[in-house]
């Protein structure tokens, strides 16, 4: 697939994730809003990876990172993060999605493994119940320590100008 063929619409992707469920590949989600790529996030992406044979990712939207994050959020537009996520790797599908949880699109899309980072506790990661509900599992990645968009974020606007 080329970069712009991994991004999808949700019904692109469900089609996409059936033909691969029909040969047997375990398909793992995983989402966030990726603003600022930075080490942390390739390491829980490679590691998501090797959970499953296709990594799918639901990208929060523009809109929704400022709902969630302030309306200085987000640093870099859904363009900009998508051709990103997509030019990885262990990327095989990008899904943008418009609402402030990635519920929606979990039930459809109904991965055999959802993943989250390690802030997250099993009770508090929205779609777990759902998977577990159609056979699948839950798996928390811890993350690699010292990186977060937000940090970045902090450190540039501490940056003083001379």
């Amino acid at each position: 697939m080329t970069t712009n063929q991994k991004t999808q619409s949700k019904t692109e992707a469900l089609k996409t994730i059936e033909s691969w469920k029909k040969t047997s590949q375990k398909v793992v989600f995983t989402n966030g809003c990726f603003d600022l790529l930075h080490p942390g996030h390739i390491d829980y992406l490679t590691k998501a990876k090797k959970l499953g044979d296709k990594l799918v990712i639901g990208l929060n939207s523009n809109d929704s990172i400022s709902r969630l994050k302030g309306t200085s959020r987000p640093i870099n537009d859904e363009f900009y993060r998508k051709t990103m996520l997509s030019a990885l790797f262990c990327v095989d599908l990008v899904v943008i999605f418009k609402e402030d949880t990635p519920l929606d699109l979990i039930m459809i899309l109904s991965p055999d493994i959802l993943v989250k980072g390690g802030d997250y506790e099993l009770a508090d990661i929205v779609g777990a119940k759902e998977v577990f509900a159609n056979g699948g599992k839950v798996k928390i990645i811890p993350f690699l320590d010292g990186f977060s968009s937000t940090n970045v974020i902090t450190k540039i606007q501490n940056l003083s100008i001379t």
